[in-house]
């Protein structure tokens, strides 16, 4: 069975997230152990992507602790406990840049996780 970051990970890539970037949040935030943070170009699709990152979650018995944005559209954050999901629409990611806001936190690239 795939771990919950492989699942969610899957999940924004099959439905083609872009610039998707993990962040290893261990030793940094008590809020989750690794950040997915990806975006789209138009709200529907940040509405699916966050869909399917519930559906794969459930598909492997993972508990979804809450989803905040959807109907928005905008942001979405999808916490799944120990992997927390944040799908952009592509003009709010650069607003909020968590990236240079978390920038401490290490990159984990694709390959550290297969």
């Amino acid at each position: 069975m795939p771990t919950l970051l492989e699942t969610a990970y899957k999940a924004v890539d099959d439905k083609k997230a872009q610039e998707i970037v993990v962040l290893n949040m261990e030793g940094i935030s008590l809020i989750a152990d690794q950040f997915i943070i990806c975006h789209a170009n138009s709200e529907r699709q940040v509405q699916a992507i966050a869909r399917e990152v519930v559906d794969k979650a459930a598909e492997h018995n993972y508990e979804v602790r809450r989803m905040e944005g959807l109907d928005n559209g905008r942001w979405v954050l999808v916490d799944l406990g120990d992997v927390v999901v944040h799908v952009f629409h592509k003009d709010e990611r650069g607003y909020y840049n968590l990236e240079k806001l978390w920038g401490d936190a290490p990159l984990l690239q694709l390959d550290e996780m297969q």
